[in-house]
C-alpha cells in the first residue's frame, strides 16, 4: 500500500503546472536581493548626481539626473529627477526609513541600497521587484567604484550588462 500511495503522490505532482517564473526588466522575480544592513540613513543629506540606470532600451531615453536629500521638519525628504529605464520620473517628498537599507520613496517602488562605499561618496540603489536600479554619486564617479557597483548589482540578481552609465 505504501507503493501505490507514493505512486499516485508522483503521478499527481507530475500533473500540476507550475506558473512560469515572471521577469521583471532587468531581475527574475524572487531571486534573492539584500539591502546594505550597516546603512545610514542620517548620512544622505545633500546633493547627488545620477551616474548609471538599468535601462532595456526601449524607452526614448532621458538625460542623467539627480537627487537632493535634505532633513525637513519631518524627516529626511527627497526632491528628485531620475531616468529610470529610459523614462524621466520626478519625485519629492519624505523618506521613510522602512529596514536596514530600505527606503520609501513617494509613491514608488521600495528603494533598497545595496551598496555604499565607505565614503558615502556612491550608492547604488535597487528595487526587490527589480523594477529599476540606479546609482547615485557626489561627484564624478571612479570606474572602480562604478566597477563595484555593477558588481553588486548582479551579486543581486540585475542583468549586469543593461546597467547603462551615463
Amino acid at each position: 500500500m505504501p507503493r501505490l500511495t507514493l505512486l499516485l503522490a508522483l503521478l499527481l505532482a507530475a500533473c500540476v503546472q507550475t506558473a512560469p517564473q515572471q521577469v521583471s526588466a532587468f531581475r527574475p522575480a524572487g531571486a534573492p536581493i539584500w539591502s546594505a544592513a550597516a546603512f545610514d540613513a542620517a548620512r544622505l543629506e545633500g546633493r547627488w548626481s545620477q551616474v548609471a540606470a538599468f535601462s532595456t532600451g526601449e524607452g526614448p531615453g532621458c538625460a542623467a539626473g539627480g537627487a537632493e536629500f535634505r532633513r525637513g521638519p519631518k524627516g529626511l525628504e527627497i526632491a528628485a529627477r531620475l531616468c529610470l529605464n529610459g523614462l524621466e520620473r520626478s519625485v519629492t517628498g519624505p523618506v521613510g526609513v522602512t529596514g536596514p537599507g530600505r527606503l520609501a520613496v513617494s509613491d514608488m517602488a521600495d528603494w533598497w541600497v545595496i551598496w555604499v562605499d565607505s565614503g558615502y561618496r556612491t550608492l547604488a540603489i535597487a528595487t526587490p521587484d527589480g523594477s529599476f536600479g540606479f546609482v547615485l554619486d557626489r561627484g564624478r564617479i571612479g570606474a572602480d567604484r562604478l566597477a563595484a557597483a555593477a558588481e553588486v548589482f548582479d551579486f543581486n540578481g540585475y542583468v549586469r550588462g543593461r546597467l547603462q552609465p551615463f
